[in-house]
């Protein structure tokens, strides 16, 4: 390994503390979301499992440093790791101190869900999730204030994952936002397009670009998360190798863009919704002009018909209607649907009572603004 090799790894393991650190600010700023939100007097903290710590600042500051002191090894002194640790401690108290809002996404830095968090605009801090279901979750526990998830894309249609978690939760759309998708083919700097013979993402992502995969015969392979499938490539470098992801990923893992708008159409876009606790009483944020609701029906001739005509009747303009099967019953099915106009007017009100009569289950998944398209 030459001067130039060295210095080459040298840089890449900068490039990770720095994520790591990232990383880790994050997670203090949950924990702190976590602990301002647990039940009782004093310094206390949720630990999970319905437990809680007595643990003051102080005494996890000192276990943190005894930590590091303990696990220093080879050329780093237990003396440098303090050091480097009260610095880190020092900083995400500075960080804490700040009362940053937490958004959460689906996926790595760079994905199309941190897009939609930046779009908020009032300056809220993206936090990565690994899945659909660990942004429902720690947006319930109090961890994030809010989470931006996809419910359906103009190409690929809905994201059922999300449907069949706003199905469960007790969480309210407060929101939503239509992001324009546009897909690059992503690779590791002075790769040869004619080189490339398998192309890792996400599904949906994959679909939004079926025809371009078969016009050059790439072998797709689907990851968890576009921008995780970009630190993939970026990390373990697999030859023969691409990603779709978008032009942001290019910029946070070192790729480059061997060719932009790879999607099968320029029109792309996906529908995100935002997620919040219901606050004070249960109650349903009034001041939209769109509502969402999930319901099942008894299992009769005409019992969605009776549904659907209420709103029919009231001259209640339906723009989405689909059917999700419930997870552990067998032949057993919910809706979710989507209408036009608020809770606040009575009309809509009397129309969704009326509904609710006619059904087993009925769930209220928010009202909010309606977003352009």
């Amino acid at each position: 390994m030459d001067l130039k090799e060295t210095r080459k790894n040298i840089d890449k393991i900068d490039s990770e503390l720095l994520k790591l650190v990232s990383k880790r600010m994050e997670l203090a700023l949950r924990a702190k979301k976590l602990r301002n939100g647990a039940e009782g007097n004093g310094n206390v903290e949720n630990v999970g499992n319905g437990t809680v710590s007595t643990t003051s600042d102080e005494e996890r500051e000192n276990e943190i440093i005894s930590n590091a002191r303990k696990q220093s090894i080879g050329l780093v002194a237990p003396e440098f790791s303090e050091k480097l640790f009260r610095e880190l401690i020092d900083e995400a108290k500075r960080v804490q101190g700040k009362n940053l809002k937490l958004i959460g996404f689906q996926g790595e830095h760079g994905a199309f869900g941190e897009i939609a968090v930046n779009e908020t605009g009032n300056g809220a801090v993206p936090i990565p999730c690994l899945e659909f279901a660990d942004v429902f979750e720690a947006v319930e526990n109090g961890q994030l204030d809010s989470g931006i998830v996809p419910i359906e894309n103009s190409l690929e249609g809905s994201v059922n994952a999300v449907n069949d978690l706003l199905i469960e939760t007790d969480l309210q759309i407060v929101g939503e936002m239509n992001i324009p998708i546009h897909h690059c083919l992503l690779a590791l700097p002075e790769t040869d397009y004619r080189e490339v013979k398998v192309v890792y993402s996400h599904p949906q992502a994959l679909g939004q670009c079926r025809n371009f995969l078969l016009r050059n015969k790439f072998e797709a392979r689907p990851y968890y998360d576009t921008a995780g499938a970009a630190a993939m490539l970026a990390n373990e470098r697999p030859k023969a190798a691409a990603v779709i992801a978008n032009k942001l990923c290019a910029e946070i893992y070192g790729l480059e863009v061997l060719k932009e708008n790879v999607e099968d159409h320029q029109s792309n876009s996906t529908r995100f919704v935002v997620l919040a606790r219901k606050e004070g009483n249960n109650a349903t944020v009034t001041n939209g002009n769109k509502c969402s609701i999930a319901f099942t029906t008894p299992h009769r001739a005409g019992a969605l018909f009776a549904v659907l005509k209420v709103f029919s009747d009231a001259g209640i303009n339906l723009t989405r209607i689909e059917s999700r099967p419930i997870r552990g019953e067998h032949g057993k099915f919910a809706f979710l649907m989507d209408l036009q106009g608020s809770i606040a007017d009575a009309k809509v009100a009397n129309a969704l009572r009326e509904a609710k009569e006619k059904t087993e289950m009925f769930r209220m998944l928010g009202c909010y603004k309606e977003a352009k398209i």
